[in-house]
């Protein structure tokens, strides 16, 4: 990894590398600081072989028929058991089964037996590794709309119907009303009582189920038929309002999921050909028609088109990309008919990306909510133990009526369901990510959710992240001898072939030269060299050119050279000096342009209380200008590792984010207690972070730590109404003043108040929005 001429030690760390090197960067298994970049060919190659060694161990399904996350346990528990099922894992947020087999497993026998295993517990499972057939019908949603509704409800309105016939048969026919109501219970009661033994036998002994199902049968076993079958109906109703909550929660999962087409048009031969989604490959040819969504990421073929990205990046105004520009999965065509080069393989657009990030989100969950998942795991079993001594103790020691404390028992039983507490932080959790998502922020599961709303202070990278990281040649000062025509042929030649924004800024502009003998492409650099912490040297025409700091060559410049230096410096300004044989014969400026975004967000972040801080390499007086400009502190003249050692020392007095986009920033990043990258930046980076700012916005960030404290309320809310509702009907039903059909109602009732009170986190809006 070779250090560029970069005047600032955090740009010289941001990485420039020359083509002559290429090789010697590989073997170092060095990154440039372009998002596209990888780590060297041989990298790529090993994560192929790796990807395609593990694809053939690995199956994944859609899952239909979860409700909470206490069903993707039930459906972990039920696979895990199986044999030759290594692991499996079940994703609640995008409705994910992923199975490893282990070593010479049948892949078609195990999943046989995993589909027809989750179908007795009343899942279905649709087998995402076999390609969807295009030639396949679709359903027509409209028509089927109201036949599904009915499918999906057909319990709940066979046994209400029924209770209302029981009801009305009462007036002329008592013992008819009560047998009525004793079948409709027993049959109603049925599919649950052997989904209860089955959960059992899959190591789930105390799930709803078992706990609906007791109290069913002790309601009937006194006689109490109407109000064990109300019972069962309200237990049915509040498993549909899950459903319906769980639904919503991950609507903006699905509509992420929904913004990939199923077909795309592939150029073969000169001939438009309509092909599955499935099927494309990096290097093909596409066209897509104006209306129409990318089918994957790809280079943009055309002159120049227009494209409608607001679903990627919430801007309402279509934006134009000129030819040779990336377009990502998702975006929709606004103008013309245009072709594309394909660039991502399959899974791996920009849609499939943060779809991964999401799942792999899930196994990181905030603390509160595995608190309450150990939580939930002993406090069924101890409330079944307290509803028994309940029916047992009055009667045996006191000789009350066994009756009446078996009905006690039983409601309290039914009020010791844990589901509306096991739901209320998970609820919660998946509509703030889901609402985060759709403001452009990409939060790695719970636990970083959680931890943003801690923030106290944020601590920014410069380059790339509080400005755009495109630096733009402002000065070019020729000394004595030179004209800037020549001195910019020079420095570009000798910074040809480097992908660091300094030395890109430099040859651009040297191209720009309307003079053939000062064309920079056209004057040969050899044996280019890189300074390690100075700079950049070649040989042009058997001189020795060198590129670099000020501080490289500060005894060789005359004072009014200095002073020109420190001027342009003093204005915020990259300078580098460029030497011929150890003798300065000019010297560049660049400057690099603020996000439009940074000030709004520096402000909004100190309105909410959270110190903001630049960390930079660039000298005291660039930074100090820089600083100035949006109100931001800042440390200058840092390394990589004294960006680390800060971090450190800040996060003993505070609790510290750091945001970045660089492979030099990924220490940092990893030291701060919370890591936020932008969405342009290196994939190292990317990965280190906890969260992303998908859009490049940093007005996203006071969002993101809004939404984490309007989350965490949420979550203390709902834990608030759970335990409370509880709480107060466990007295009720110890007293007899409430019954069975209430103690379900009440646990029906706790589960809808906070499933409906976390789907508000959907609706969020930053206060800067209000």
């Amino acid at each position: 990894m070779r250090i560029n001429s970069a005047v600032s030690q955090e740009q010289e760390s941001k990485i420039d590398i020359h083509s002559a090197q290429a090789e010697d960067i590989a073997q170092n298994k060095s990154c440039c600081s372009q998002s596209t970049c990888h780590s060297g060919e041989a990298k790529t190659t090993d994560n192929e072989l790796l990807s395609e060694s593990l694809s053939i161990n690995i199956i994944s399904w859609k899952v239909a028929g979860m409700d909470c996350p206490a069903c993707a346990r039930k459906i972990e528990n039920i696979v895990n058991q199986l044999e030759n099922v290594e692991s499996g894992k079940v994703l609640f947020a995008t409705e994910k089964l992923q199975i490893t087999l282990t070593a010479n497993a049948k892949a078609d026998e195990v999943a046989s037996k995993i589909e027809a295993s989750c179908l007795q517990q009343g899942f279905t499972l649709q087998n995402l590794s076999q390609p969807r057939n295009n030639n396949e019908a679709s359903p027509d949603v409209n028509t089927n709309k109201w036949a599904q509704t009915v499918k999906e409800n057909g319990q709940i309105i066979t046994i209400a119907v029924s209770m209302l016939i029981a009801a009305l048969s009462q007036y002329w026919s008592p013992a008819l009303s009560q047998n009525l109501f004793t079948i409709t219970c027993l049959l109603g009661l049925f599919p649950i009582v052997k989904k209860a033994y089955r959960q059992t036998q899959t190591g789930s002994p105390f799930a709803i189920e078992t706990l609906m199902s007791v109290a069913a049968l002790g309601a009937l076993y006194l006689g109490e038929t109407a109000e064990a079958a109300m019972v069962l109906l309200l237990f049915l109703i509040g498993e549909r309002l899950e459903s319906f909550a769980a639904s919503k929660a991950r609507s903006g999962v699905q509509a992420l999921m929904a913004l990939v087409p199923e077909t795309a048009i592939k150029i073969i031969d000169g001939q438009s050909v309509e092909v599955s989604v499935h099927e494309l490959q990096p290097d093909d040819i596409i066209e897509v028609a104006p209306g129409s969504r990318m089918p994957a990421d790809g280079i943009l073929l055309e002159q120049a088109a227009s494209f409608d990205e607001s679903a990627l990046t919430g801007e309402s105004i279509p934006v134009e990309h000129p030819q040779g520009a990336s377009v990502m999965a998702g975006a929709i065509v606004v103008d013309k008919v245009v072709r594309f080069k394909i660039t991502s393989k399959q899974g791996e657009n920009a849609i499939d990306r943060i779809l991964h990030l999401i799942e792999e989100a899930e196994s990181r969950k905030a603390p509160i909510e595995r608190f309450l998942d150990r939580f939930s795991r002993w406090y069924t079993p101890l409330m079944m133990l307290i509803a028994a001594l309940v029916i047992v103790i009055p009667p045996l020691l006191f000789g009350a009526s066994w009756d009446t404390w078996i009905y006690r028992g039983l409601a309290l039983l039914l009020i010791a369901c844990p589901c509306a507490l096991v739901i209320s932080t998970p609820a919660a959790i998946t509509s703030g990510l889901s609402a985060a998502a759709r403001y452009g922020a990409l939060i790695k599961g719970g636990a970083t959710l959680e931890q943003l709303g801690k923030i106290e202070t944020i601590a920014f990278d410069k380059t790339g992240t509080l400005t755009k990281g495109k630096p733009e040649v402002t000065d070019v000062i020729a000394f004595e001898g030179w004209t800037e025509q020549a001195l910019l042929a020079y420095s570009g030649a000798i910074e040809q072939g480097s992908t660091h924004p300094l030395a890109k800024a430099i040859v651009m502009k040297s191209q720009q030269s309307t003079q053939p003998q000062h064309d920079s492409s056209a004057i040969k650099a050899t044996n280019k060299k890189a300074l390690v912490g100075v700079g950049v040297s070649g040989f042009i025409e058997d001189h020795n050119y060198q590129i670099s700091a000020p501080n490289a060559v500060e005894t060789a410049l005359s004072a009014e050279q200095s002073q020109q230096i420190f001027n342009l410096e003093d204005q915020g300004k990259t300078v580098v000096v460029v030497s011929k044989e150890d003798q300065p014969i000019g010297i560049i400026a660049l400057q690099d342009t603020l996000r439009e975004s940074s000030a709004q967000a520096i402000q909004e972040l100190k309105a909410m209380g959270v110190h903001s801080i630049m960390l930079t390499g660039d000298n005291p007086r660039s930074a100090a200008a820089i600083s100035k400009s949006i109100g931001i502190d800042f440390k200058a003249s840092l390394l990589p590792k004294d960006k680390v050692t800060y971090i450190e020392q800040l996060s003993q007095q505070s609790f510290v984010a750091m945001v970045g986009d660089g492979i030099n920033d990924a220490p940092a990043m990893k030291a701060a207690n919370v890591s936020i990258a932008m969405g342009g930046g290196t994939d190292v980076a990317l990965e280190t972070a906890d969260s992303a700012l998908t859009h490049n916005r940093l007005t996203e960030l006071p969002n993101m730590i809004q939404l984490s404290r309007a989350t965490m309320a949420n979550i203390r809310q709902n834990v608030t109404l759970a335990l409370g509702l509880k709480g107060i009907f466990l007295v009720t039903s110890l007293f007899g003043i409430t019954g069975l059909w209430v103690a379900v109602l009440a646990d029906s009732g706790a589960t809808a108040l906070v499933t409906l009170n976390a789907l508000r986190l959907l609706k969020f809006k930053p206060k800067s929005e209000k």
